[in-house]
């Protein structure tokens, strides 16, 4: 029996009428997935993946799908004392036969994969229908991204692009390639870039040729290194480029002039050019509040990483929510004004406590104080009939709501499921407008637990380059439970009330955005780190993130 191989099959057996998706995930950004790859993977029973790509393909999937992972740490072959190491080949066939679809996720486009092609024969061989969705290579996107066409312009006689994969290459192809003057695309290792180059050299590529290096392309680690083949080992060297601690790094290396493109590499490579490109963003929300904010962040090149600092739990004495819903039902109020997205949850729950659904909202006037709780909504089947045209907050919200009118109010009344700490600016504003307003406890906002160990070291350390305060809570929570950030972490607010909050706090506060918005909020954050790019090239310093700037942190760096 091999050792490698696991006893027992992983999957049930079912009708032999699966199906089998052999599907490119690209080089690593998670936007490159085509349309057609997503419908797959939500389709998908199970889904094996390459452990360089599982977390961009697993993110389509459906709830409950397996993923049997390829290498199983916490089992080692007798014989060799390593990890097991599965047979992807196998894994697929007995999905497949077990009759479940199965999504084959590999890096870059299967097509250029030979292991890939080789588990389509099998599927072939065994009768089982499969098929193919193309992804964008990997020695196709990364250059892309690195800012490095493949052709030059119009006039440039280097149209010849060759692709070869170092880590297997011949005597024989080293020989041919350096015989060419074209473009030359070479998949390799950040540990072995230099010897390739040497062999090019030895071939007959003049040392002078010009040579751009990119390791993990694509994503918002990448980092692009300009050289030539005679001068890439001490580039490396004089940039103390070290190996990876986490083994052999593969990078894409392009070889050859492509016309006056090269030259002006730092005008074409957008991607490392954006605002907040690699920094490391603090949001302190939770993943499903944060979503369209660490989009947005994301669009800007930046790394968010969430963190909640407030949990919201039921009110401690329900009557009075129970109540007001009753009252919604019955025709007690002519309004219901939103302020949160857990607002909307909260009367969605209890809603859904009395089986009750949207059609209670019928005849009955709708507020929510942003797009967000708008969108929160529409989710649950209730347009709103009012949005402030202006400002999105409480303020906001008053300066479109009516007053009260008794000849065309037959009610005047209105429900307002709030948090616990909400300030009283709606409610008095309500008031003033002529309406009564039944203010309820709709849910309690209390201090979330401690994040893990790493992150607060992270967030004391000057291991985040950013962080985004939301609120005067947010710094309050996030400074109880995590401890106050690095002071060369930039800070930005959403206004000036957080912004005093957070200088109580002693934190310097960096960016302050011009509205009470997050977007603006986080379009203010690029801003601020698109300026401190161009102030850095004016200088003539190379551009730097902020927790590059702290004590050691140079040192640390491998790649």
């Amino acid at each position: 029996m091999n050792p490698s191989r696991p006893t027992t099959s992983a999957f049930p057996v079912a009708a032999p009428h699966g199906h089998v998706t052999f599907l490119g995930a690209g080089p690593g950004d998670p936007g490159l997935l085509t349309l057609r790859a997503v419908e797959a993977l939500a389709a998908a029973d199970v889904l094996i993946a390459e452990p360089e790509v599982l977390e961009v393909v697993r993110t389509h999937a459906r709830a409950g799908v397996d993923t049997p992972q390829l290498t199983i740490a916490d089992e080692v072959s007798a014989a060799a004392g390593v990890p097991v190491i599965r047979d992807a080949a196998n894994l697929v066939m007995e999905a497949a036969r077990s009759g479940r679809r199965v999504v084959r996720a590999v890096t870059g486009d299967p097509g250029l994969d030979g292991n890939a092609a080789e588990e389509m024969l099998a599927c072939a061989s065994d009768g089982i229908p499969f098929e193919v969705v193309p992804g964008v290579a990997t020695a196709v996107g990364v250059p892309a991204y690195a800012g490095v066409p493949l052709r030059g312009g119009r006039g440039d006689a280097s149209t010849d692009v060759r692709f070869v994969d170092a880590r297997d290459a011949s005597a024989r192809c080293w020989s041919e390639v350096g015989a060419s003057d074209g473009t030359l695309v070479v998949s390799a290792t950040l540990e072995t870039v230099a010897s390739a180059a040497a062999e090019l050299v030895s071939a007959g590529r003049g040392p002078e040729t010009p040579l751009t290096v990119t390791v993990a392309g694509t994503t918002t680690r990448q980092r692009t290194w300009n050289a030539t083949l005679g001068t890439i080992a001490q580039v490396f060297k004089q940039g103390k480029v070290l190996p990876s601690p986490e083994g052999a790094r593969p990078v894409i290396a392009v070889v050859g002039e492509q016309g006056a493109a090269t030259a002006r590499r730092e005008e074409l490579a957008w991607f490392e050019s954006k605002p907040l490109f690699g920094w490391r963003v603090l949001v302190p929300r939770t993943k499903e509040q944060a979503a369209s904010l660490s989009d947005q962040l994301r669009s800007y090149g930046a790394v968010p990483h969430e963190v909640p600092t407030i949990a919201v739990e039921p009110p401690r004495t329900p009557q009075q929510m129970e109540r007001a819903v009753k009252g919604l039902v019955t025709g007690r109020y002519e309004w219901i004004a939103f302020t949160s997205v857990n607002a909307v949850k909260a009367v969605r729950e209890k809603f859904e406590e009395y089986g009750l659904d949207a059609r209670a909202f019928a005849g009955i006037k709708v507020a929510a104080v942003g797009e967000q709780t708008a969108a929160a909504l529409v989710e649950f089947g209730v347009k709103p009939d009012l949005v402030p045209s202006g400002e999105q907050s409480a303020a906001g919200l008053l300066e479109d709501w009516p007053p009260y009118d008794p000849v065309f109010d037959p009610i005047d009344r209105v429900f307002l499921p709030r948090a616990d700490i909400a300030t009283e600016t709606l409610v008095a504003g309500l008031i003033e407008l002529g309406w009564e307003v039944d203010d309820v406890t709709a849910y309690r906002t209390v201090r979330a637990s401690p994040p893990p160990a790493d992150t607060r070291e992270a967030i004391k350390g000057g291991g985040f380059d950013a962080v985004l305060f939301t609120s005067s809570s947010t710094v309050r929570n996030l400074v109880g439970i995590a401890g106050k950030p690095h002071n060369v972490t930039v800070i930005a607010c959403i206004g000036p009330a957080t912004a005093k909050t957070a200088e109580e706090h002693g934190l310097r506060v960096d960016v302050l955005s011009p509205e009470p918005s997050v977007s603006k909020l986080a379009e203010a954050l690029a801003e601020y780190g698109a300026a401190r790019r161009e102030a850095a090239k004016e200088a003539g310093e190379s551009v730097s993130r902020p927790s590059e700037r702290r004590p050691g942190a140079r040192r640390r760096r491998t790649t």
